[in-house]
């Protein structure tokens, strides 16, 4: 019993001179700490104030600029999608003045996508390259429209590597088989046999439901004689 009690009291003790340590590294450190903790609330409130009084009007007046602008790029009107109306912005106001928000970031897959249609590559790429939201489909279109690109200026290279990119951003029945194809294709344009190979067995296995799949048997057996 008497070890029982001594051992309780060598843990109280122990609690004690921890706690008081701590007594002691709060008084000397106060000011610091209070002004750790000060910044820290400072960072909180003005990323919710930030994001409440700013980002979110700002986001719905973007949102209410972009609509027009889809409707010109529904029509095929490229030019007003791109640089508006007069008074409507077109997508490239859009992504500069409302760069922050998520229609912003819209903006510049739609301005790449207008200036792909309209044979200037350069500027696709550049705009497609900026567009950064994370989406299902939107985001593996994006990475394609930059190979389609780079396909269009005849750097094979840079084409495959987006197409592969393409396929593997998000493994959808939409958007993959599409681009393992393209990359696969291209592969072929670069004599690369076995990595084009790769590609088409990926739609084999992993997307065999696919319209991309259909005569994939055809083409595997095809690459599978020139790789020999």
């Amino acid at each position: 019993m008497a070890k029982k009690i001594d051992k309780t009291e060598d843990g109280m003790q122990a609690v004690e001179q921890a706690l008081s340590k701590t007594e002691k590294f709060i008084e000397a450190n106060q000011k610091i700490l209070t002004i750790v903790v000060g910044a820290l609330v400072v960072i909180i409130l003005g990323y919710f104030g930030y994001t409440r009084l700013y980002v979110q009007p700002l986001e719905e007046e973007a949102n209410a600029q972009l609509f027009q602008a889809e409707i010109y790029f529904q029509q095929d009107s490229l030019n007003k999608a791109l640089y508006g109306d007069g008074n409507a912005l077109g997508f490239i106001d859009i992504s500069d003045e409302f760069g922050v928000t998520k229609a912003g970031k819209l903006a510049n897959y739609y301005a790449g996508i207008c200036y792909l249609h309209l044979g200037e590559f350069e500027n696709a790429i550049d705009y497609l390259k900026d567009f950064s939201l994370s989406d299902h489909i939107v985001a593996p279109m994006a990475l394609g429209a930059i190979g389609d690109a780079y396909m269009e200026l005849q750097d094979l290279d840079a084409a495959a590597k987006y197409y592969v990119n393409a396929a593997k951003a998000d493994k959808n029945e939409f958007t993959a088989p599409t681009f393992y194809l393209k990359a696969g294709m291209t592969y072929e344009m670069l004599e690369n046999y076995g990595k084009a190979l790769d590609m088409y067995q990926a739609i084999k296995k992993d997307f065999g439901a696919s319209i991309e799949a259909r005569d994939i048997e055809k083409t595997i057996t095809r690459l599978e004689l020139l790789s020999k």
